[in-house]
């Protein structure tokens, strides 16, 4: 088969390969594969979506505080002596409309006044709790931190500051400046990435406490060290301070749960996805299934596509290769590995199977006495008449010379019999002068079959020498007959 197909039949066994690989594969399989393509991809490319979307609405007010802290009217204005108050409380009104902040600040040094959007708030001091931030933010090394507090401009709504250090021409610290956005504001963004990624999103700081995390977070604790089955894997995340990817899992009332975590520099904050298994097995089945099914469909166009090109180029040598040019029959070849196949076919259904070995009488009288043109439309008009009274099911093959080979599928040795004698008498009654112009009186021929039922476990030769057999019985009490072999 494989000879005779070539490129066509592999291509073909790798489709048929892969769609019953996919079929059979139990759901324990599938529930690996889906896992680890969550934990390996899935998760990972949610963790960069993330990313991606916190780098748009949450980075941004980093990015904002970071051009605060560096804009020269800024930090002129501090070098100068704060003289005009009423610019930087423009500036930063300005700052907080164009950006849709909840605040916008900044605290001097010098003069220790905050400063915001609708003037001086108050004047810090280091003897006051509220006002610590101030002076570690002075001591920091970083640029900058981000920091959960209450905001005083707005009624003490908890709020995400971005604090960042300002510095004067020489890189002395001479105040702190930014914006900030309210915590409902950025819980709201939470829950929609949760919503539209269908992932339980939320953020650690360094020292593990839940920083931020979406309204509809469920089972968070205030450290992530006292959250059940993730505590484990906490000094893990912890201990991560680069932006690449943690691929981990835990349990917890015997549900697995993937776990994406990566540290997000801008914020000092971790990034953790958390998706469990149980609630999206069914649906990522239903999306692996989608995708099996067009990349089936795309192999299949690619097949249909080849097919088309190479069988341009290949009909008729596979022709030859298959099938006898004069009668259209399937060859000695083509029908070995057609009676193969059915051979274990019949083996697995239980079903009986039989073969009829057909032979013309004196067909050398008829090439001698009509010619060889007379002989080869009787042998075209036996297979005609031979492919009108078999059953569909029913295989014949030129099986050389003047014989015929017919494999019944599913046909007991008794029914074998009695189409063998329909054909023989069909064939007996045709004349077959009718349908050609060759010869101009009636042309009779008479055919000898032997039929033999395939038994368990028997060989193809051995079926094959037990209807020859019976042939040559046939054949030696005085032909136009159907003999059976036991």
């Amino acid at each position: 088969m494989l000879k005779k197909y070539g490129l066509l039949v592999w291509l073909s066994l790798i489709l048929i390969a892969g769609f019953v690989s996919t079929t059979v594969a139990s759901f324990v399989v599938s529930r690996d594969a889906i896992q680890q393509g969550i934990s390996e991809q899935t998760l990972p490319i949610t963790g960069d979506n993330v990313y991606s979307e916190i780098q748009k609405d949450i980075l941004r007010p980093v990015f904002v505080s970071s051009q605060m802290a560096h804009d020269t009217f800024l930090r002129d204005w501090i070098i100068n002596g704060e003289e005009d108050k009423d610019l930087i409380v423009k500036y930063l009104k300005e700052i907080k409309q164009k950006n849709h902040a909840i605040s916008s600040f900044l605290v001097s040094d010098q003069s220790h006044n905050y400063y915001h959007a609708d003037g001086v708030l108050k004047t810090i001091s280091d003897t006051e709790p509220r006002d610590q931030w101030f002076f570690r933010v002075r001591g920091l090394k970083s640029d900058y931190e981000t920091n959960v507090d209450a905001d005083m401009a707005n009624r003490d709504t908890m709020t995400i500051f971005i604090n960042y250090r300002i510095l004067d021409y020489s890189g002395k610290f001479i105040g702190a400046t930014g914006i900030g956005m309210t915590l409902d504001t950025m819980k709201t963004l939470i829950d929609s990435y949760q919503t539209r990624f269908r992932r339980n999103i939320f953020f650690v700081d360094q020292k593990g406490n839940i920083a931020l995390a979406g309204n509809n977070m469920k089972k968070v604790r205030n450290n992530l060290s006292n959250m059940p089955g993730l505590g484990s894997l906490a000094p893990q995340i912890l201990a991560n301070r680069k932006s690449e990817s943690q691929h981990l899992e835990y349990k917890n009332e015997n549900e697995t749960i993937l776990v994406n975590a990566r540290f997000i520099p801008e914020l000092g904050w971790h990034l953790l996805v958390e998706q469990e298994m149980g609630a999206e097995i069914k649906p990522l089945q239903n999306v692996f299934l989608i995708n099996i099914a067009i990349s089936a469909g795309i192999t299949l166009v690619i097949l249909v596509i080849l097919l088309l090109t190479v069988r341009r180029y290949q009909k008729r040598l596979e022709k030859s290769a298959s099938t006898d040019t004069l009668t259209n029959l399937l060859n000695r070849q083509a029908f070995d590995f057609v009676f193969q196949q059915a051979l274990l076919d019949s083996e697995r259904s239980r079903q009986p199977m039989c073969v009829v070995l057909l032979d013309i009488d004196f067909f050398k009288k008829v090439n001698d006495k009509q010619g060889h043109l007379v002989g080869d439309h009787v042998l075209k008009e036996i297979a005609l008449i031979s492919k009108r009274s078999l059953r569909e099911s029913d295989i014949i093959c030129r099986w050389g010379g003047e014989e015929f080979l017919i494999l019944l599928k599913n046909c007991t040795l008794e029914k074998a019999t009695s189409i063998a004698e329909n054909l023989r008498n069909t064939i007996a009654n045709n004349d077959f002068s009718r349908t050609t112009d060759l010869t101009r009186t009636r042309l009779s021929i008479t055919v000898s079959m032997g039929v033999a039922e395939c038994k368990d476990k028997e060989s193809e030769t051995s079926v094959f020498e037990r209807a020859d057999l019976a042939l040559y019985q046939a054949k030696e009490n005085g032909r136009n007959s159907v003999y059976f072999s036991e």
